[in-house]
């Protein structure tokens, strides 16, 4: 196990109009878990916060069977507290972080896999976007993507966002938090400038061009999704529009048509998972693991 993390910034971003709506900045930095065995197979690879999303809480849960199949492990945080990659600086940093670890482990660049929830999820479809479209001259070799239960579509978001504070039942934290950024960093509202909304999203469903579909159709997709609909109905008065796996069934029937038939779609069910809370995070952790190994590894073989 291998850790780097600069010291984080004395200083705070904004983050809302409020007086407190501040947030400290976080530690840059990475966490590498190398397998027992020296020959590397492939690279799993998280992009994780190193703070609010307790340090890789995520990427820890497939140490065993990533090691067990001689993958390497990658956590890779950048300074930005619960950072959506709105600025290339961001996902530049998390290159410059990539480059390096490869570099000085001698990792191979081959059968790389992104995965993760929530913001994790997230930033990897940006950061391979990002790279897709810059002529660097190190580019991961990526095999596959694992999106599980995260946002896709940010004008859907955006809505969901102001529909939660004219109802008011939920903490409004997050949504005001969420819509405060996304019309900071996009220029406006999607009724103003549908453009950026349309380029920043990985799919989108009012955009009939979703130009971003091409960039993941040669990859391998597994998708989790977990709907909770009676939950969600019960708990946030929501609707199947105020919901994740809208975004990501949107986003596999698009890739489908784009011509990729390597796509597969699990689904979380409420036997599945016996937490009380259903959140992004808890859809993670309710995973089989061993058996998102076994895909992981099926895909290298072929």
């Amino acid at each position: 196990m291998v850790e780097y993390y600069e010291p984080a910034k004395n200083d705070s971003l904004r983050v809302g109009i409020e007086d407190n709506d501040f947030l400290p900045f976080i530690q840059k930095g990475y966490t590498l878990m190398l397998p027992k065995n020296k020959e590397i197979k492939g690279v799993l690879i998280f992009l994780e916060d190193s703070k609010y999303d307790k340090k890789n809480r995520s990427s820890k849960q497939m140490y065993t069977q990533a090691s067990e199949k001689d993958f390497a492990v990658l956590s890779v945080s950048t300074e930005i507290p619960l950072d959506f990659y709105f600025s290339k600086s961001s996902m530049i940093s998390t290159h410059k972080l990539i480059r390096e670890v490869f570099d000085t482990y001698n990792l191979p660049n081959n059968n790389i896999f992104f995965l993760g929830a929530s913001l994790v999820g997230h930033r990897a479809m940006r950061y391979i976007k990002f790279m897709t479209e810059s002529d660097s001259k190190f580019q991961l070799k990526i095999k596959g993507i694992v999106p599980c239960n995260f946002t896709m579509d940010f004008i859907r978001k955006w809505y969901q966002h102001k529909r939660d504070i004219r109802i008011n039942l939920i903490d409004l934290w997050e949504p005001k938090f969420i819509n405060y950024l996304l019309e900071t960093n996009l220029g406006g509202t999607p009724q103003t400038n549908p453009e950026n909304y349309h380029n920043f999203s990985s799919y989108c469903y009012f955009d009939e061009k979703n130009e971003n579909i091409k960039i993941y159709k040669n990859y391998a997709v597994r998708a989790y999704i977990e709907p909770a609909i009676k939950y969600k109905l019960t708990k946030q008065l929501r609707t199947l529009y105020q919901n994740n796996s809208t975004d990501i069934v949107g986003f596999l029937a698009e890739l489908r048509i784009a011509g990729n038939e390597n796509t597969e779609l699990i689904v979380i069910q409420p036997e599945d998972n016996p937490l009380q809370e259903r959140n992004t995070q808890s859809t993670w952790d309710s995973i089989n693991k061993d058996e998102l190994m076994d895909w992981i590894q099926k895909q290298t073989e072929k």
